[in-house]
Parts: structure tokens; sequence; C-alpha cells
């Protein structure tokens, strides 16, 4: 029986890191959904199904659902974050051409690419918890708004603060976690074409 090699040991880790990322998005919309339809529903609506939701196969649905909502979540933040991301890689890129031969510069570098992916990794739970954040502070007031809660105002107003510090935490860890990781990635590469050259001089210098 033979053991699996590297790159098929290397894919595995990497497809469960990403399982793993989409939920943790994912669960954040679940939960804000549920506030969506939980006020739109209403207290005693919601207490009625409350033992249905708790079920099994509900959690089980859940789950599944959390995967799905983690996808399209995923994808909505990086859409609405493009432009907001080019303006960060073109300080570091002249092109659409210097980036991708850096990436393929890279590339060859286990360590390096390594690092990257966990850099990645952080950047989309960031810019996906941007809008979760919304998301949740939006839900959030509609509950507070429809379900019997005394001071209500200060409960929204807690709401609104938060909400809005979840926000703009997620996003400037999101433009930190961007910048340096275009900025590393411009040096590696660069670190990595000066070595070259000097490899292939030191071999011409041999012959």
């Amino acid at each position: 029986m033979t053991e699996p090699s590297k790159p098929e040991i290397s894919g595995a880790i990497a497809a469960t890191s990403m399982f793993v990322e989409v939920l943790v998005i994912g669960i954040g919309a679940l939960a804000a959904i549920t506030g969506f339809v939980s006020a739109a529903a209403g207290y005693s609506n919601m207490q009625k199904v409350a033992p249905l939701l708790a079920s099994t196969p509900a959690s089980g649905a859940a789950l599944a659902f959390s995967y799905a909502l983690g996808v399209a979540i995923d994808r909505a933040a990086d859409y609405l974050l493009t432009s907001h991301r080019r303006r960060i890689r073109d300080r570091h890129f002249s092109s659409n051409a210097a980036y991708g031969l850096a990436r393929r510069a890279v590339a060859e570098s286990p360590h390096i690419t390594a690092m990257a992916d966990y850099a990645r990794s952080r950047m989309r739970v960031c810019r996906g918890w941007i809008l979760n954040s919304l998301l949740l502070s939006l839900s959030s007031i509609l509950l507070v708004s429809r379900f019997p809660f005394q001071d209500r105002a200060s409960l929204i107003a807690i709401v609104v603060t938060l909400g809005g510090l979840s926000t703009f935490g997620f996003y400037a860890a999101w433009m930190n976690i961007t910048g340096t990781s275009y900025r590393k990635l411009s040096q590696q590469a660069a670190e990595l074409r000066e070595y070259s050259l000097t490899q292939s001089s030191d071999e011409i210098y041999d012959t």
C-alpha cells in the first residue's frame, strides 16, 4: 500500500482549510438571515417553531446551508471590494502581467506559497465578515424593533455602535492583510529573480 504523495496531502489540507473558511463566513450569514426571518415572523410565531429549529435534521440542514451561504457571501464581498483590491495592488505592481509574473516566480517556493495561502485565508474571512457585520447589524435592529424588548432605543444604539465598529474593524484588517500580502509578494519575487540571476552568473563564470 503506497502512501499519499506530499502534493495530495497539501491539496487535502488546502481543501479542508477552504471548507472551514467558507463555513465560518456562512455561519455569520445564516445568523443574519435567521434574524431577518425571525423579525418578519414575529415573536409568537418564532416561539412555536423554536423546537423544530433545534432538532437534529434542522441542524444538519443549517450546516449545509451555511456552507452555501458562505460561498455566496465570499463571492459578493470579493465583487464589492474588487476596486479597492486593485488600487492596493497597483501600489506594488505596474500591471496585471507584472503581478502574474510575481505569482509564478514565488509558486516554486513551497514555504512562500504556504505563507501566501495563510494570508489569503485570513483575507477571505475578513472580507466575508465585512458583509456579515452589516447584515447582522440590520437583522439585529429589526429583531429589537419587532420583539418585546425593553429600552429599545438603547439596544438599537448599542447594535449600531457594535455593528459599525465590527464592520470597520474587519475592513481595516482586510486592507492591512491585503496590502501586506501584495508588498511581500513584490519583495519576494524580486529577491527570487535576483537570486536566479546570481546563480546564472555563477554558472557562466564556472564554465
